[in-house]
């Protein structure tokens, strides 16, 4: 193993220096939240397919193929649809709103009385993301060093910690574009063709198991319909996304580059599914399905080649749990902190405000190690999570964009009874229970539409200043143009 520990280790070694380098090009709040919202294509697309594409979707993914076969594709193929629905749709018009948060986004709308509660909702929901992936270094040091539970959670996290705190989303995208380029070679063109290769062919794997294993939608109907409901609408509204949105240099890149990146996941779908499939054929009676990846790596692979998928895995936990990290430290700054403490700043004069931010994303991380080695269910949490968002978030965030009556009022009175109601729901049926969502969902868009219409319309001049921004007129300067502005 020792050329896969050096292998990782030089990994873990670049990551750092990765956070160093970005540190020196976080000049600005806009720098260290957004970099500088001036990413081009190539690097806007490989980012965004690396925050998308986590430890559940690689490791998660493999094992929904090793339980259902290629229907198993449907839980990270329901990710990319979302993603491409985002990037084709929508990312154009968030991008020109030239904000750092979806509650930001609310307030623009609504006229500045959304915010705070939605921010309490999004931040419980990046919280519990960025401590799912942190969870998954456990499974994948147990399988590198043998390591213990506890000391694997703050060794991979206290790495992402640093590198996200050296230079925010900086040293973020730069890590995150070496961990895209990692788990391309490591996952798409060195594991999957192996794995085929060593269950003898599709051929073979058709010969060994049930022709359900075949069939794309043997996962079940009301399993798509609830994963399309989860993951392709909180692609939609999830802070973690949006603010790598905000990264894109022009509306061309974030249209068109999203758009790659979305294919990308539906391609790396099928692969985990494929993968998944294989190690069914080659150990049929793993205690855990979630065990496939971690056991045909560590058993099927050459040295040095499993080395590099680890990391690979490791990098898809690795760019996940940042980007959820410094997702979660912006909304708790930016949108509780500093409207409970009534501080109202300016982008021109935001050069002070890196310290800030940089202190929060290291409070953050800290609370999400301690938390992650509270928890052990990834499932539930990562449920909690989506749960909470979908259901308190996509009605308010959605109609804003898509229906001009919609009013302040209505927006809160959305977040709160679907927020309720979903985790009432929760607590009554089961957290992995379909209905909390279901329900939750519903009661929030009745709450939304009622509200709505028996209160005032929102201010016509709210209006035309939301309608100037998503156009692209009447935002904010940035960078030398704000100072410039300032001055």
């Amino acid at each position: 193993m020792a050329v896969d520990y050096t292998v990782i280790v030089v990994y873990l070694a670049g990551m750092l220096a990765m956070g160093w380098w970005g540190m020196r090009r976080a000049k600005s709040k806009s720098d260290f939240l957004v970099a500088g919202r001036r990413l081009g294509p190539v690097m806007y697309s490989g980012t965004m397919a690396a925050i998308v594409l986590g430890g559940a979707s690689t490791i998660g993914g493999v094992g929904l193929g090793y339980q259902y076969g290629l229907s198993g594709a449907w839980m990270v193929f329901t990710i990319g649809l979302g993603l491409l629905a985002l990037s084709v749709f929508f990312s154009a018009r968030i991008a020109r709103l030239k904000v750092y948060t979806v509650s930001e986004m609310l307030d623009l709308r609504y006229g500045g009385r959304a915010g705070v509660i939605s921010g309490v909702v999004m931040w419980a929901y990046t919280l519990m993301l960025a401590v799912t992936s942190t969870i998954a270094y456990a499974t994948i040091f147990d399988v590198l060093f043998d390591m213990n539970r506890t000391v694997a959670i703050v060794l991979g996290g206290s790495i992402v910690v640093a590198y996200s705190t050296l230079g925010g989303m900086w040293s973020i995208t730069l890590t995150d574009m070496v961990q895209f380029v990692v788990k391309t070679i490591g996952v798409l063109l060195l594991l999957l063709p192996i794995a085929v290769v060593k269950a003898g062919g599709f051929g073979e794997m058709k010969a060994k198991l049930p022709t359900g294993y075949f069939d794309p939608l043997g996962i079940g109907g009301e399993t798509i319909f609830t994963y399309v409901l989860i993951y392709t609408f909180g692609m939609l509204i999830g802070q973690d996304i949006w603010q790598r949105v905000f990264t894109a240099g022009s509306d061309r890149t974030a249209k068109w580059g999203g758009t790659v990146a979305g294919t990308y996941c539906l391609v790396y779908a099928l692969a985990g599914a494929v993968i998944g499939t294989a190690a069914k054929v080659l150990y049929p009676n793993l205690g855990s399905a979630d065990d496939a990846f971690a056991t045909i790596v560590k058993d099927e692979l050459p040295v040095g080649v499993r080395g590099l998928v680890l990391a690979a895995a490791l990098a898809a936990v690795m760019s996940t749990s940042s980007g959820a990290l410094i997702a979660c430290a912006t909304v708790a700054n930016n949108d509780i902190w500093s409207k409970l403490r009534g501080a109202v700043k300016r982008d021109a004069v935001d050069h002070d405000e890196v310290r800030g931010n940089r202190a929060f994303i290291l409070v953050m991380g800290v609370a999400v190690i301690v938390t992650a080695i509270a928890l052990n269910n990834v499932v539930e949490a990562l449920t909690v999570a989506y749960n909470l968002l979908v259901g308190g978030l996509l009605v308010p965030i959605l109609g804003g964009l898509l229906w001009k009556r919609g009013t302040a009022q209505g927006a809160l009175a959305s977040v709160a009874v679907g927020g309720l109601a979903v985790v009432g729901l929760m607590a009554g049926y089961g957290i992995l229970a379909n209905e909390p969502v279901y329900y939750g969902l519903l009661l929030s868009l009745a709450a939304y539409v009622t509200v709505s219409l028996a209160t005032p319309a929102t201010d016509a001049a709210v209006l035309d200043a939301w309608r100037d921004r998503l156009a692209g007129r009447g935002a904010p300067a940035v960078g030398a143009d704000a100072v410039a502005a300032h001055r």
